[in-house]
Formats: C-alpha cells, structure tokens, sequence
C-alpha cells in the first residue's frame, strides 16, 4: 500500500492550489489534482487571468484611439492585430500557471493531471488522461472543484454561436454584434472588451437593473456610463428562444409583454455559474447534495457530514469570487494543522474590472434600509480629485456608509479609477472594526486617488469632505 497522505486536494483552481500551498507549508503530505495540465484551474485558465489581460490591452486600444491626443501624444492610424493580443493573454496565463507548478515542486505537492473520485473515505481514484488508474489513500480529502457556466434551455451552447464566458476570451474575430445576455460583472467585463475593439454591444438582462447585487447608487452610475460608452441594454427583458439564420443568431425576446427581436453574429450567454460537482463520487461517502442548489453543504469547519470530507470555494455557499475560495483554502489547511482561522465572510470585497472599475466591501445601502438601521452616508466624486485629474479619468465617486451611532464602517461603494486597488484600505479597516473616522483621521498621500477614500469617510463621520 502507499504512503497515507495527510491531504488530498481535487481541483487546481486559486482555492485547491492555495490549500494544498498553505498545507505543504505547514508539513503536512498533500497531493493535488487536476484534469488540465497545468494548475490554477478556471480562474488562472479561462477566467480572472484571461478576461484581465483583455481588459486591459482593450483598453490601451481605446486610449490610444480616444484619449492620447488629449495629453499631446500623436500616434497615427490605430490598427488592431487581435492575434497579437490573444498571445499576449495566453502568455501571461502560462506564466501564473508554470509558477504555481514551480510552489508545488518547491513546496513537495504531489502533482496528478487527471479526474479525482471519492471511492470511498480515505481514498482517491485518480484516472489520468491515458485511461491510467492510481488511488491516493489519504486522511483528509478536500473537494475544489470549482463551477461552470449556465447555460440556458433557449440558449444552448454550441462554443460557436452562442457561447459561455470560455469561449468569448478566445474569438479570432471581433464580432460584428455581440449580444450578451445577463447584466452581471462577467458578462459586462467581457462586454466591454468587445465593444472596447469594434463590436456592437447590446446587452439583455432579465431584472430590472444591471449588477443586482451591486449598490443601487452605484450600479446606476455604472449603467450610465457603459451607455455613454456606447453599449446598449434592455432591462426586464426575458430570452424566448434563439435561432441561426445564414450565420446569423436571432434571438427572440420579451420586454414587458411585447416582443423584441435581436439579431447578432455571436451571442454570449453569461447568467451565472453552478457548482462543478459530476463524477466526484460524494455518494461513496455519504455526501449528498443541496437540492437546489447544487452546493455541497459543510460547517463552519468547512467539513461536509463524512468527518475527513472538506468542500471549499464554488461548490459551497458563498460569493463564487477566487478569494473567497482562496481564504477558505487557507483556513481549512490551517484548521488541519492545528491552528485556529477565521473567514470573515463580511469583508470580502467584490469588484467588476470595467471602465470605470467598482469595488466594493460590506453593506449596500439598500441592505441598511431593508434592516431599517441608522446609518450615515459620505459621499466624494473622483472630479474633485487632483490625482484623478491628472490621470484623466475623473469619473465615479466614492460611497462610505458607517453606523450612525457607534460611526463602525458597514460598507463601501467605489466606481472610479483604480477602485480594485482602493478598497482594500476600507477592508482592512472594515476586519478591525473601524469607524468612518479611522480612514478620515489617517494621513493620505497626496495627490492620490486614496484621498477621496479619505473624503468619503471624513463626510460619513463629520457631515461633510474637506474639499467638498
């Protein structure tokens, strides 16, 4: 018999490799495994990584068209080589996954390429992509496998026409007119690529706004913007079916009772992700899955019903965000060890990397008024913003809301520049229990964008910004 493992890890994404990280780390005996040949799993292959890379080489394009003659910068003719683009992204996506293998080999993670099984508590049948067959004995098995995308009964894929979020990262074309159907982040992201190098853009959403989970306020703006960008949107609309007509895609919808017609060359459809659990094998152990769902329930120790059977990322409750996934990897290898780990589940920032970028930590306001709590709101706008202006990029704000009693932050809400990177001072504030006064009474940079951070949090505390 071979070796007992202390762990087991099936799925290579930034929750499976970070686990099976942190574990080695803590010297424990970790295996990990993985169809594809490389770690890193949908986030690093067909997903964060890739949609990045294209997000900001679109929107190099799009400056270059638009915005460099204003800082006196002449270029000429602007072309675009789309296949130099897509290498480049590809490229990029073969780094972060070779060095992921690097920390496996540096760190001892036995690497399997190949599907895992459940065949039974402690064990693990690994079949690899030859047809060969190899079972880990191991003493705790971590299930991370991941989601994959919604397809819709009208609209099935088919990866050419009508396509998920994977395929919509590797068009060898612009398409002429690119209907997205489903307003959240993933959609508009890749939205926005398109239309950023030519495409038209005409996005259907089924509710009655785009990004539902978004701030209001916010998401306002954002919808704002993206038309001023020129894509277009028919909220309330519901897809009735979909059909190819001489290489066209014809998309039959409704909006309110009547009828509306689409007709475009590709149709993406991106309305959300579901647990990525077939052929694990969880009835070997006694796991049974939430039957709506689809997720795998587990306590707060990340342990399912089976003692020695864990479930972290996107097959369990939560945002589907790679974070989350990897703070629960974190937690679960640590909990193996020994330690005592947290997830704070009320500080997990989300963000949506269109232009203008939103980010955002904690409460809505529209959750406050539901709650009916007390609160106070600070607002500032990224056009008072000198560093903004000499970025030239002065749209969105800045959304501070805090209690109005105790002044503990509860939320914060940014559309603007750069807002990725400027809400993990509001976390960090936010996983200590700070107040909207903390980020007012801290000396901010200047000229920064983190000062209207600054200005936000000084009007939630004192009733108005310095500079307002």
């Amino acid at each position: 018999m071979a070796d007992e493992l202390d762990l087991v890890v099936i799925g290579a994404g930034p929750g499976g490799y970070v686990a099976a990280l942190r574990a080695a780390q803590l010297g424990l005996q970790v295996a990990c495994i993985d169809r594809r040949a490389t770690p890193g799993g949908t986030c690093l292959h067909v997903g964060c990584i890739p949609s990045k890379a294209l997000l900001d080489s679109s929107e190099l394009y799009r400056q270059a068209q638009t915005r460099l003659d204003r800082h006196g910068i002449k270029v000429g003719e602007v072309t675009l080589d789309l296949a130099t683009m897509m290498r480049r992204k590809q490229q990029v996506v073969k780094t972060l996954t070779e060095g992921i293998g690097f920390l496996f080999k540096k760190n001892k993670v036995q690497w399997h390429q190949g599907t895992g099984r459940l065949a039974g508590v402690g064990k693990v049948l690994v079949t690899g992509a030859g047809g060969s067959e190899q079972t880990l004995q191991t003493k705790n098995i971590l299930v991370a496998t991941g989601s994959e995308p919604i397809a819709l009964p009208a609209l099935p894929f088919d990866g050419t026409a009508l396509v998920s979020s994977t395929e919509a990262l590797s068009f060898e074309s612009v398409p002429r007119h690119l209907i997205v159907v489903g307003g959240g982040y993933i959609g508009l992201e890749l939205g926005s690529v398109w239309h950023r190098l030519g495409a038209k853009v005409t996005v259907v959403e089924f509710l009655p706004r785009i990004v539902p989970v978004a701030d209001t306020e916010i998401g306002e703006l954002l919808h704002k913007s993206l038309v001023q960008q020129g894509l277009s949107f028919h909220l309330e609309t519901r897809v009735v079916s979909a059909s190819l007509q001489a290489g066209q895609v014809i998309v039959n919808a409704t909006h309110k009772g009547e009828d509306l017609l689409l007709q475009g060359d590709r149709v993406l459809v991106s309305v959300g992700r579901r647990p990525y659990t077939t052929g694990l094998g969880l009835e070997t152990v006694g796991v049974e899955l939430e039957e709506r769902t689809g997720r795998i329930p587990v306590g707060k120790d990340f342990q399912t019903r089976t003692p020695g059977i864990y479930a972290i990322g996107d097959v369990i409750a939560g945002p589907m965000l790679a974070h989350k996934a990897e703070e629960e990897g974190i937690a679960v290898a640590e909990l193996l060890a020994g330690q005592k780990p947290h997830v704070n589940y009320d500080t997990i920032p989300s963000v949506i990397y269109t232009h203008p970028e939103v980010a955002s930590v904690g409460l809505t306001e529209d959750q406050l008024k539901a709650d009916g709590r007390s609160y106070r709101v600070g607002r500032f706008p990224f056009a008072a913003s000198g560093r903004a202006h000499a970025l030239d990029d002065i749209q969105g704000r800045v959304k501070v809301l805090s209690d109005a009693k105790t002044d503990r932050l509860l939320g914060v809400h940014i559309i603007g520049p750069h807002a990725s990177e400027l809400i993990a001072e509001c976390v960090a504030v936010m996983e200590f229990s700070g107040s909207a006064e903390d980020i007012a009474r801290i000396c901010h940079a200047h000229p920064t964008l983190s000062e209207a951070v600054r200005e936000a949090a000084y009007a939630a505390a004192f009733g108005r910004g310095l500079n307002a």
